[in-house]
């Protein structure tokens, strides 16, 4: 989000996929002061926990006709940055989309199923938005990272509320499933 995007204060940011990736997205947007930070999850339980990391703005995908147009709506013509953080392909469209024509930037986290493709007409790139991909955040290991722990020991970042389980070795099996009913964001494993 920082290292990938750049986003700047006062920028409009839209997070499709409110999980561990989507939640540090928005951590990032508040760290770096964007306006409106646009959550987007059909699970409406993650709303409370995005908001406690910087969400303003709330859209559940079922409850609307159409997320791109919603996205715009709220905006006032596209956000300036979109995250997709979930690997659907049909997403990454929608994220795209809901960018601003002209500069808007949509950035790939989420990761795709192998062999899966993704598509959009030319028309959205050409009116100037462009579609990024990005890796561990754009963060470099040597240099980043300490600066990345420096944010988590001076409070600036959140980790700690990202755990929202923790098991024993032998429940593990139960962390798997609670990951995949969307109840929980990370789950620890002690042994």
């Amino acid at each position: 989000m920082i290292f990938t995007a750049k986003v700047e204060a006062g920028a409009n940011v839209a997070v499709f996929g409110l999980g561990g990736i989507g939640l540090n997205v928005i951590q990032g947007a508040k760290m770096v002061g964007a306006d409106k930070i646009i959550g987007i999850d059909i699970n409406p339980a993650r709303q409370e926990m995005a908001r406690k990391f910087g969400m303003t703005h709330f859209i559940n995908p079922k409850e609307v006709d159409n997320v791109v147009d919603a996205v715009v709506q709220l905006t006032g013509g596209g956000a300036d940055y979109s995250f997709e953080c979930i690997g659907n392909t049909q997403v990454m469209r929608q994220a795209l989309e809901c960018t601003h024509k002209g500069w808007g930037q949509s950035i790939i986290i989420g990761v795709a199923e192998a062999g899966a493709e993704i598509s959009t007409r030319p028309f959205q790139l050409v009116t100037g938005r462009q579609w990024k991909g990005s890796a561990f955040g754009g963060a470099r290991g040597r240099t980043d990272v300490p600066r990345i722990v420096d944010w988590y020991m001076d409070g600036k970042i959140n980790i700690d509320d990202l755990i929202t389980h923790t098991l024993p070795l032998e429940k593990i099996n139960d962390g798997f499933e609670l990951m995949k009913r969307g109840e929980s964001i990370r789950a620890v494993v002690v042994y």
